[in-house]
């Protein structure tokens, strides 16, 4: 099943596509409504999470023009409450409306109870494969292939599963620590030292990674390693 996430608040639409691929999803993001009417023609997800205050165009026209040719579904979000903005996206098509903040899991809830609707069904792998490295999230190990495998401790699993869930894509440092330690809190030394941790025991050669790659001023991004030696 393929989600099409429209949030412009880009740590939060990190959290949320982590959260989603974990679950078994494939993701596809649209941080503008402008962008989201063109990936959402190009991919017909099968359903659509959209944030209701969008630049250039707004989720409620968004949510308009996706009504206006398909059924899609769609479960809106905002910081709207009233029963007045709940009940116009509602009005307009969407089949859920979530307001912020929530909980990721109960998205993941939500959308489910959409899609059974249709009828979709999901059974996700505790293996997670990325080029040359295997995660296995049931066991906490990291493999290489032809190597012995890896002992992770849980921060380091959730920390490896983020970058291989978006491998070559760029996660921002907020988007992660989010994702890595959620309500109890992280700080940027705090995965900056998680990141040492991480390619000290995945890395040939932690000083040269061929996996986890820093991109400065931003965040990390898991490299393709099926082109990487070592």
């Amino acid at each position: 099943m393929k989600i099409l996430i429209v949030e412009d608040d880009l740590a939060l639409s990190d959290v949320i596509s982590f959260t989603l691929r974990r679950a078994g999803f494939d993701i596809i993001t649209a941080h503008d409504g402008l962008a989201a009417l063109t990936m959402w023609e190009q991919h017909l997800p099968d359903l659509v999470v959209l944030d209701l205050n969008l630049p250039k165009l707004d989720g409620l026209a968004v949510c308009k023009r996706i009504r206006a040719q398909a059924d899609t579904p769609i479960i809106m979000l905002s910081v709207r409450s009233s029963d007045e903005a709940i009940v116009q996206g509602l009005e307009l098509g969407a089949d859920d409306y979530m307001v912020k903040p929530f909980s990721p899991s109960q998205l993941v809830a939500r959308i489910r109870a959409v899609l059974r609707r249709v009828g979709a069904t999901l059974t996700p792998s505790s293996e997670l494969m990325v080029g040359t490295l295997q995660l296995d999230r049931s066991r906490n190990e990291a493999q290489c292939l032809g190597q012995a495998a890896i002992r992770l401790t849980p921060l380091e699993v959730r920390l490896l599963e983020a970058l291989m869930l978006n491998a070559g894509q760029v996660l921002s440092t907020d988007g992660l620590i989010d994702t890595v330690w959620g309500v109890e809190g992280g700080d940027r030394t705090m995965l900056k030292q998680l990141v040492y941790r991480l390619r000290t025991k995945i890395e040939p050669d932690p000083t040269q990674p061929i996996y986890i790659e820093t991109i400065p001023g931003v965040g990390y991004a898991f490299i393709n390693a099926k082109s990487a030696k070592g």
